[in-house]
């Protein structure tokens, strides 16, 4: 089983598309064809489905597909990590983060590390924190960034904690919700919660943190800009970290109800696997980010 031949599978897998697999491997489409049918008799077994709208993977397909990307995965890291040993700082870095590390955190760490080390390409992925948890699970982030997730599996990760942050109510501006003084104001109220279901997100801890039932799902989205869609232009209620809240794109549209059991208090970590070697850029960008949070608590104390 040949490199080239499970490059060819995962393009036409991604691509769904053998024409298109073949541009992106760089060979003729009947080249490709014939890659994948070797390969397919190597495994024995159908690997693609065709027909006149494309392909796609069949059972067995899928399963080479995913461990393919990942054995690739690995094994350009482990050049990478080679070249990085020898002083050679080149390669990828791929970082999740949640929409309040983009806006504060990333763009300081990004001039800093690039500056230091202009020829590591950094991919930055924003997440909400359930998404990034899966991604680092597939190994398809080097590092997440955001706030330790509840129930962690003990051993599973390694967090640093990178700073502290407060996540606030907030409703449309303008709205007869922004008089509410207390959570049982707004108990009743159309909460929008953050993630893939309505059975996790920032609303519950913080009701539930209070000895309260928590509301029922009004909406469910997996971006801020959801979020801020929703809430801002309806009688809708969220969470979301007092700095996005307070940020001019965003205060033009939003309130934060004076409720007096305050906000949720959360902490910003960076997370990565617990028995991921990590590779030297990996080390030195979590120093960069680590020196860009330090920065941030310093003005915000001044």
């Amino acid at each position: 089983m040949k490199l080239t031949a499970l490059q060819a599978l995962i393009a036409a897998v991604e691509e769904g598309s053998l024409r298109a697999a073949a541009r992106r491997v760089s060979v003729s489409q009947p080249a490709l064809t014939k890659i994948v049918r070797e390969l397919e008799q190597d495994v024995a077994a159908p690997l693609l489905v065709r027909s006149t709208t494309g392909v796609v993977p069949t059972a067995q397909g899928q399963v080479l597909y995913e461990r393919a990307r990942v054995a690739l995965r690995e094994l350009s890291g482990a050049m990478e990590e080679i070249a990085q040993l020898g002083g050679h700082m080149v390669g990828e870095l791929r970082i999740g983060a949640v929409p309040l590390a983009v806006m504060l955190l990333i763009p300081e760490t990004l001039r800093t590390f690039s500056r230091e080390f202009r020829q590591v390409h950094l991919h930055i992925r924003e997440e909400l924190y359930i998404e990034q948890l899966m991604n680092l699970r597939r190994s398809d982030v080097d590092v997440a960034i955001g706030p330790i997730p509840e129930n962690l599996p003990q051993g599973e990760f390694h967090i640093e904690a990178l700073m502290p942050v407060s996540m606030v109510v907030v409703v449309r501006r303008g709205s007869p919700l922004a008089g509410a003084r207390s959570l049982e104001e707004l108990r009743s109220a159309r909460w929008v919660y953050t993630g893939l279901a309505g059975v996790t997100g920032y609303a519950r801890r913080l009701f539930e943190h209070h000895g309260m039932q928590p509301p029922e799902v009004g909406a469910t989205v997996n971006s801020t800009l959801g979020l801020l869609s929703l809430i801002g232009s309806g009688d809708f209620v969220g969470l979301m970290p007092r700095p996005l809240a307070l940020h001019p794109a965003a205060a033009a549209f939003l309130e934060m109800p004076p409720i007096r059991e305050g906000t949720l208090e959360l902490s910003v970590s960076a997370i990565t696997k617990a028995d991921a070697v990590l590779k030297p850029a990996v080390r030195h960008f979590l120093a960069h980010l680590h020196r860009a949070a330090h920065q941030m608590q310093r003005a915000g104390r001044g």
